[in-house]
């Protein structure tokens, strides 16, 4: 599911909107394009810019999380442990994402551990994440554990999603992608 969810986001971010839009744009749109024009600058990000936002939305789940556990019977606890424990890994998952994805365009000093969990697919490889930064980037969009990028390709998930959403809307995805190639949108 935080596979699949940061697909969403990132697929978003990189196909509509623009970074004239209030908030939306400066906050998240604007660092999703700019990260196609330079990959590795967010592996010069420390660990609060990396992770700050996504960690803030996981709060929401651990605060969702411990309110039901204080004001919960012991037996409604029991009923619900299943899904306490979706959204405990799933919260954990969501606040990695970033940290995950900045490994995948780390090319030295990364821990031990990590490029075993890369090696092994357990997390995002840097050789499955590099499909998505060959331009025009419209592609291979999730970026905690990359398991659902195939799949989806071969469902064209995505493009089918962009020709529903440009019936529905008359909006074009993409559009300003080549005002960012050529340097034009600098904000």
């Amino acid at each position: 599911m935080a596979d699949f969810s940061s697909g969403l986001v990132h697929w978003a971010a990189d196909t509509w909107g623009s970074v004239d839009i209030p908030f939306v744009g400066t906050a998240f749109i604007r660092s999703f394009r700019e990260h196609h024009i330079d990959p590795t600058a967010i592996t010069r990000h420390d660990w609060i810019e990396t992770n700050g936002d996504n960690s803030m939305l996981a709060t929401i789940l651990f605060g969702y999380s411990s309110y039901t556990f204080l004001a919960s019977t012991p037996a409604a606890i029991l009923d619900g442990y299943s899904v306490s424990c979706f959204l405990f890994s799933f919260g954990i998952f969501v606040s990695l994402t970033n940290q995950i994805h900045k490994w995948s365009h780390t090319y030295s000093k990364l821990p031990s551990i990590v490029t075993f969990l890369q090696d092994y697919h357990v997390i995002l490889p840097k050789q499955h994440h590099r499909i998505h930064h060959i331009s025009p980037h419209e592609t291979y969009y999730c970026i905690t554990t990359g398991w659902l990028n195939h799949p989806l390709e071969k469902l064209q998930f995505w493009k089918q999603l962009e020709k529903y959403i440009e019936k529905l809307t008359g909006f074009k995805p993409r559009d300003d992608d080549m005002d960012w190639a050529k340097g034009k949108i600098i904000q």
